[in-house]
């Protein structure tokens, strides 16, 4: 006899108690239903079995329990200074006890306070609830509560221990920090140097940061620097890593290893041998090509992690593992397997806990200390470039992006698959942009995970991007408020939202941001909750604004006045082909070809051609354009535009400074378009390398003209 499937009812509870909407507004403002068939997938994710009506309402009974049959919440996330009670559930009437161990290894009795829950049965036994009260004078940090329950006579009490975080309630802004100005955006990958391996690296993002910060800029924002496959091919996009946690060393420079000035002749002329070919591509027409650069910059990294090493820099090294613990340790085991046996592990290493995982751990030691080396020098160089940077002037400096999840087959999902749900990836539905919605073929977070793992994951990932950084940029800020899950087997239109714990998400982000000295700034475009965006405010997080996309009903773009003062500006977006292309309704054609317009292309083109208008027609209302401007013309206007703004923080795109054309990347493509493999050039398609851009006459004519925008406007 065929089971009855759970009703709509049943399935929305269940749905609602695990943070799964059922419903969601599109952007074309009609309230959508999501489909019980992905509602049931979704929830599969998170382990829950929802297939029958009643696997459901066993699911439902459970997740209502679930807090009461934890003796301590699992996590607490509270902002400074607030007043809490900590629920503690016990057999009803016994004798219960709760310290507060601070971070500091001080301890202090906490003290119970009323509270009048009703007792009820919990699987047969009577269970009742105290509440104890947190102080709230906690300092900022990472603190354990210990829970004693005295049992019968003769026993030892049950104790019970879970983590207690106090988070900042606001990160002071760049103006309250004396960092609020300008900056650049450069994917580092495209912006080589004579000297660059095919691909720009620490060593260029020095060059860069020095160069903006000569000409009064604050920071300089880049793309995700985050870990790609070790071997094989390497996936361009920075936006799909293997892990967040950890870097790319394909962005080391080689010769700025300090072993290397001290290498035999004859083991140096094998490092520049090897850097040979990639250093001619990196001055070549054509797109970067990640494989054949990293496999040359790979083995002259093996030939100077063979030198000996001082034993100061020995002890350097050995105290960086220390620091990074298992986490790295980990990384660097996954990424030997990974050249070991490939994306396909045997079954018996499907993760580091299997006790074949440590006979193999010990037979690949030598390559684990290499991968782990790698990490360490990359940190080194990141390190100063980040100080090289703040005495170029500026306030902020290097200003790292955070990608939203991870690569399926990755060292994450491999090192605690725990955190990660299973059978679905992330994305975004329908917009404006992208009418048939986005599949990024991410990995998401499980919520319910995170929580018991108190937000590990995403401490040590912030903790690591900003060790050497001023800012963080949060790509698709809204995955810590929710996430488009998109199940397997299903377009990327027919997903359904899941919800995070915000609060906790966003404070713990913030602790570690603040331990930092850092800036947060969220991308919070395309559909987002219009409360989120007061939410960042309120927490001293600021928002993005891109000019293209900040118009009103009516189609007119917003005056200067009515843009955010807590935000980021920029006219364009990475996901958009630069200015030059842009105003040329490029973006269109090559939409068109790639088959990615569910409109008749006469259509948009004639509406891209209408939006320009209103653009040239508002820089002309505030004086900034001639009767018949060039396209260059209209680039510097739309930067004085927005320097008219009272956003703390505006940035330009370093290929619109210099007449660059090709977008980087085209959204809803993988193998269709050369996608993150665009090198720098200007608008007749030449190289524009670091050494170039001192005296490139577009970058230096918008940088002045925009400056002393900037200066009359806040004056």
């Amino acid at each position: 006899m065929t089971e009855l499937a759970p009703g709509r009812d049943l399935l929305t509870q269940l749905a609602e108690s695990y943070g799964i909407a059922t419903d969601y507004w599109a952007f074309n403002g009609d309230l959508t239903q999501v489909a019980d068939s992905t509602i049931i997938k979704v929830l599969a994710g998170m382990g829950v079995d929802a297939k029958t009506e009643l696997s459901a309402r066993e699911a439902l009974r459970d997740a209502e329990l679930r807090p009461w049959r934890e003796v301590l919440p699992e996590c607490t996330v509270v902002p400074q200074g607030s007043e809490v009670a900590i629920p503690v559930h016990l057999s009803h009437g016994a004798k219960v006890r709760v310290e507060l161990t601070y971070e500091d290894g001080r301890t202090t009795t906490l003290s119970q306070v009323e509270d009048f829950t009703p007792p009820r049965d919990v699987d047969g036994q009577l269970t009742g609830q105290a509440s104890f009260k947190i102080p709230n004078d906690l300092p900022l940090g990472y603190h354990r509560l210990t829970c004693s329950v005295e049992l019968p006579i003769d026993l030892a009490p049950e104790v019970t221990d879970a983590p207690l975080i106090v988070v900042p309630n606001r990160l002071p802004s760049p103006g309250e920090k004396g960092g609020d100005g300008w900056g650049v955006m450069a994917q580092l990958y495209s912006v080589c140097s004579k000297n660059s391996w095919g691909i720009g690296d620490t060593s260029d993002l020095k060059e860069l940061c020095s160069l903006v910060g000569a000409e009064g800029g604050d920071f300089l924002l880049i793309n995700p620097l985050h870990a790609a496959e070790p071997v094989g091919h390497m996936t361009p996009s920075p936006y799909l890593p293997v892990t967040r946690r950890f870097f790319n060393p394909i962005y080391i420079r080689p010769e700025d290893i300090r072993e290397v000035a001290y290498m035999p002749s004859s083991q140096r002329a094998l490092v520049e041998w090897a850097g040979e070919e990639p250093k001619k591509a990196a001055v070549t027409p054509g797109t970067i090509e990640r494989d054949s650069a990293w496999e040359a910059k790979r083995q002259a990294l093996e030939l100077i992690f063979n030198e000996p090493r001082s034993a100061a820099r020995q002890r350097d090294f050995e105290r960086f593992r220390v620091a990074e613990g298992s986490g790295l340790e980990n990384f660097a085991f996954w990424c030997a397997l990974r050249e070991k046996y490939g994306e396909d592990f045997p079954e018996a290493l499907r993760s580091p806990a299997t006790p074949q995982a440590s006979a193999e751990r010990a037979a690949l030691s030598e390559r684990i200390d290499f991968y782990a080396w790698m990490q360490w020098v990359i940190d080194d160089q990141l390190a100063e470039a980040q100080r090289s940077a703040l005495s170029s002037g500026m306030h902020i400096g290097i200003f790292h992006d955070l990608a939203v999840g991870v690569h399926a087959c990755g060292s994450d999902t491999w090192s605690l698959p725990e955190a990660f749900a299973a059978g679905v990836t992330v994305g975004a539905p329908p917009d404006m942009y992208n009418q048939l919605g986005q599949n990024w073929s991410q990995l998401p977070w499980r919520p319910d995970s995170l929580r018991r793992l108190a937000y590990a994951p995403l401490r040590d990932m912030a903790r690591t991007v900003l060790r050497h950084a001023g800012a963080v940029r949060v790509d698709h800020v809204m995955g810590l408020f929710r996430l488009w899950w998109i199940p397997e087997g299903n377009g990327a239109s027919d997903g359904a939202y899941v919800r995070f714990d915000h609060d906790a998400m966003l404070g713990v982000l913030m602790l570690e941001a603040q331990r930092a000295d850092a800036v947060v700034v969220g991308e919070d475009l395309g559909n987002v909750e219009p409360w989120v965006r007061d939410y960042l405010n309120a927490r001293g997080i600021l928002g993005t604004s891109v000019l293209w996309f900040e118009q009103n009903q009516d189609g007119q773009f917003k005056r200067p006045e009515e843009f955010r003062t807590q935000s980021l500006v920029t006219v364009d977006t990475h996901d958009l082909p630069p200015l030059a292309g842009y105003l040329a309704g490029e973006h269109v054609d090559l939409r068109d070809r790639l088959h990615l317009l569910t409109e008749p292309v006469e259509e948009v083109r004639t509406d891209a051609l209408a939006e320009r208008g209103r653009m040239v027609d508002r820089l002309r209302e505030f004086g900034l354009l001639s009767d018949i401007p060039t396209e260059r013309e209209i680039i510097e206007a739309m930067h004085c535009y927005i320097a008219r703004t009272p956003a703390q923080l505006l940035a330009i795109s370093l290929t619109d400074a210099v007449g660059e054309r090709k977008a980087q990347n085209v959204p809803g493509t993988d193998q269709e378009y050369e996608n993150w493999r665009v090198p720098l050039t200007d608008s007749s398609e030449n190289l524009v390398l670091v050494e170039d851009l001192a005296k490139n006459p577009r970058l230096n004519s918008l940088l002045q003209r925009f400056k002393k925008e900037l200066s009359a406007s806040r004056s």
